[in-house]
């Protein structure tokens, strides 16, 4: 029966998906806390019955009986837990008549036992919360008394614990269980010579318990956060700061370079309206720019001049070659001789009348924040 659940736990876990596996974050002393209830079915060997021959079949009647348990404990790491397990009730002292047959004689009883619980699933698959079925050895000690005969005894106990996810918050137990208990527990000191040791050596006590599994407060373990994805969006956050502090700073030597430069109109007006009039735009932008509205003023003189004697537009697109890939750069260049034609369209010139030329990303002008731009030219 143990290799059986084994395999197939096992088995279960292999089955998990991968991406709902993390590492966990340490949790506050009261959190990961469960209680336990569950009813069983013992079968007692005992010290006494050695040499009698008698069936070893747990479901006999004469050594086979209900009882119960609750526990309380807590998960200290999804892989290493401890509880605290009281169990009992209704057991058995086994003993052979004189006919050589097995006699079962009522003994209630107690355990009392501290254990150490591995969830396997959870060590060797890596932490899953909604994993459906953890594996869950453990090993532990303690001591019992008989109340029938008012003995006491040591124990020692190893099992294993089965849970089948409910919710969040419930699980089914299934618990298979060994207690190895000193001979007087019940009722009666063995017979045994000092030297022997074995099974017979001790009482027995094996167990099967099906029951539920209660989690209290938080159950669960947090995410440990991803630090390499914080540093690179935190990065990301910085590289746009200074792509804007660069095109302010871009904006204002334009500006300085506009003051330092400006003359006052030629007396024709066909020669200074001839000039090209540019549009600049932020980084990876088609519709806005750091003087995008002011930039749309030239723009728009050129184009009633060009509308008035009916001229030929030139619209020509660009992006810097310094960010973005090729094909990105092109349909960003494209993008802004179209949003540029559009206010040439709209100041009365025919749409037959313009030609709109992206030329991808350039590093014609330093530094290289001043390419992202489309420029507007009589021809």
């Amino acid at each position: 029966m143990v290799l059986a659940v084994v395999s197939v736990s096992f088995s279960a876990m292999a089955q998990d998906d991968p991406t709902l596996q993390y590492s966990v974050a340490t949790n506050s002393f009261w959190s990961n806390w469960f209680i336990q209830v569950g009813g069983q079915w013992n079968a007692w060997y005992s010290a006494e019955e050695h040499g009698a021959g008698l069936d070893r079949s747990p479901l006999k009647d004469f050594r086979s009986s209900p009882s119960a348990a609750i526990a309380i404990g807590k998960w200290f790491t999804p892989g290493l837990g401890l509880r605290t397990k009281l169990m009992g009730i209704w057991g058995k002292s086994v003993r052979s008549d004189a006919k050589g047959n097995g006699v079962g004689h009522f003994n209630k009883f107690w355990l009392l036992n501290e254990q150490v619980l591995f969830n396997v699933s959870n060590m060797l698959a890596g932490y899953n919360p909604n994993r459906t079925w953890n594996f869950i050895p453990f090993i532990g000690a303690g001591f019992g008394r008989s109340m029938t005969h008012d003995r006491y005894g040591m124990d020692l106990n190893f099992g294993l614990l089965n849970e089948f996810r409910l919710s969040e918050k419930v699980a089914l137990n299934l618990e298979l269980g060994w207690n190895r208990i000193e001979t007087d527990i019940d009722g009666r000191d063995s017979f045994l010579d000092p030297g022997e040791r074995g099974w017979d050596s001790h009482d027995n006590l094996l167990y099967a318990e099906l029951g539920l599994t209660f989690n209290l407060g938080k159950g669960t373990w947090d995410k440990v956060p991803d630090v390499n994805a914080i540093k690179a969006l935190h990065q990301s956050q910085i590289d746009a700061l200074n792509g804007q502090l660069a095109d302010a700073n871009a904006e204002i030597d334009r500006l300085n370079n506009l003051i330092r430069n400006h003359k006052c109109p030629e007396p024709k007006v066909v020669e200074a309206i001839a000039a090209p009039a540019t549009v600049f735009f932020y980084c990876d932008k088609t519709k806005s720019g750091p003087s995008y509205s002011r930039d749309m003023v030239d723009v728009r003189t050129l184009a009633k001049f060009a509308a008035e004697k009916n001229a030929n537009v030139l619209v020509t697109g660009y992006a810097d070659s310094a960010t973005g890939k090729p094909d990105h750069n092109q349909w960003l260049s494209d993008e802004r001789a179209k949003t540029v034609v559009e206010e040439v369209v709209g100041c009365g010139v025919s749409r037959d009348k313009i030609t709109a030329v992206g030329k991808g990303g350039v590093d014609i002008l330093s530094p290289f924040e001043l390419n992202r731009r489309a420029t507007v030219e009589i021809r």
